[in-house]
């Protein structure tokens, strides 16, 4: 289960998802930790989710699977 964090100690590089549309993108960035930030592009001053590299890996890996029908 992702962690909801509204801050966090080092100054994230955030990046548009490849699929953004019209700017109703999903922004992330990868911290030293190789935690995840997660936020909605529409409100880049809001609160983000923060994921560890195994929830997000396995979030993606399942992402993945849905678009090839499984």
């Amino acid at each position: 289960m992702p962690i909801h964090a509204t801050h966090s100690s080092e100054l994230p590089q955030w990046r548009k998802a490849s699929f953004c549309n019209n700017g109703t993108c999903v922004e992330v960035a990868e911290l030293s930790s190789g935690n995840i930030l997660v936020r909605d592009g529409k409100n880049t001053s809001g609160p983000f989710l923060t994921f560890e590299p195994i929830e997000w890996a396995n979030f993606v890996g399942e992402l993945k699977n849905v678009k090839r029908g499984g």
